[in-house]
């Protein structure tokens, strides 16, 4: 092998080596058997949620990923395979992929890096199920309004019938005896 090749995989290795140090996540999935245009629409779905996927040799993967610390995924690295990235989200290259394969038999989701963490298949496909960020915090949001919006309906009520007790009287339920 020439030293011009060399040098251009050992830029490539410290390239993806600085990738998965910096991203939140990455998931390794192989997509063989997958049509042109349904790796398109991966693409564009990845993209969507802030996201993206590359073809790596998996020479240069394993290379990278025993520098970055993550060498565990190197069982994993055998036939055609794809690198999806997240750097906004932990879950959300996971729940992407995740979601494709259910449509897409031909898409396997097999390992990946969650938060510096290794995560098996299994353990991939449980973080992709879980609500993403922004979801988890409306979701918060709404649990902890829920208290006050009833604490400021009885207020209310309870106003009004002071301004107007006998009005409230009529709009008042008539208790079961």
């Amino acid at each position: 092998m020439s030293e011009k090749a060399i040098a251009k995989k050992i830029v490539e290795v410290e390239a993806l080596t600085e990738r998965m140090k910096n991203s939140e996540s990455f998931v390794v999935l192989d997509y063989s058997g997958l049509t042109v245009e349904q790796v398109t629409k991966l693409r564009v779905a990845l993209l969507e949620n802030g996201c993206d996927m590359k073809v790596i040799k998996n020479n240069i993967t394993k290379r990278a990923a025993e520098a970055a610390g993550y060498g565990e995924i190197n069982d994993s690295l055998t036939g055609p395979n794809a690198v999806a990235f997240s750097t906004e989200d932990s879950v959300s290259a996971a729940k992407v992929v995740y979601d494709f394969a259910k449509d897409n038999n031909a898409l396997e989701l097999k390992v990946g890096i969650v938060d510096g963490e290794f995560m098996n298949n299994d353990k991939i496909k449980q973080i992709a199920t879980i609500p993403t960020r922004d979801v988890l915090l409306t979701m918060i949001a709404a649990g902890l309004l829920q208290p006050i919006k009833e604490v400021a309906i009885g207020l209310d009520l309870m106003a009004k019938q002071l301004e107007n007790p006998e009005e409230t009287k009529e709009e008042a339920p008539e208790s079961a005896e």
